[in-house]
């Protein structure tokens, strides 16, 4: 479990707009794991479902294996009609065998990735068809606890940066000045921007 240290508390505090986030937003710990083939696999089948439907779907797709797990070697020999069945989209089932011949090709399960730089795990798993660069930094942030990662092209963070700062422009504008703000947020962008997701729910 990893959650808000209070190192990057106070540092976040420092930014006078931030900081009433801090102060009045709780984050939950983060259930950090190393088993990234199977987070991934559970990130795409709930991608774009409610959480009620995702689960339902990944119950049901776990569920085809003797172990409940997806074991590379097992999954790769499933035909699409017995994914489908499970509930996964055509293009899922796809993604899904994509990440089984990936990590079973390059052996990826032996991998400390403790000791792998952010940016190297980024090219690794954005070279999965299927697997963009969101995806990538949902696994670093959430999966491995990886505590600078900034993913300005997630639409609540443009949003809650945008109301918060008054940031102005779209596309590649936007970004440039969504970085400039998050630079002083370093080393602790991930925190940043776990503060700006649950802001953004309270304001649903």
């Amino acid at each position: 479990m990893a959650k808000a240290s209070n190192g990057a508390k106070k540092h976040l505090r420092q930014d006078p707009i931030f900081a009433p986030l801090v102060d009045n937003i709780h984050l939950e710990p983060l259930d950090l794991t190393n088993d990234i083939y199977l987070r991934l696999l559970k990130t795409i089948v709930y991608q774009q479902l409610s959480g009620k439907a995702a689960n339902t779907i990944y119950q049901r797709f776990i569920a085809l294996f003797p172990d409940s797990y997806p074991h590379p070697d097992q999954l790769i020999l499933f035909q699409e009609d017995q994914l489908r069945a499970a509930g996964l989209s055509r293009q899922k089932s796809n993604y899904v065998q994509n990440v089984a011949h990936y990590f079973s090709e390059q052996d990826l399960h032996r991998q400390d990735w403790s000791k792998v730089p952010d940016e190297h795990i980024m090219d690794q798993l954005t070279a999965i068809k299927g697997v963009g660069n969101w995806t990538a930094q949902i696994i670093l942030m959430f999966s491995l606890g990886r505590k600078d990662i900034f993913p300005k092209g997630d639409l609540a963070i443009q949003q809650s940066m945008q109301q918060l700062y008054q940031l102005s422009g779209k596309g590649k504008q936007l970004e440039r000045k969504m970085e400039k703000v998050a630079q002083a947020w370093r080393p602790y962008r991930t925190v940043a921007c776990r503060y700006l997701w649950q802001w953004k729910d309270t304001l649903i």
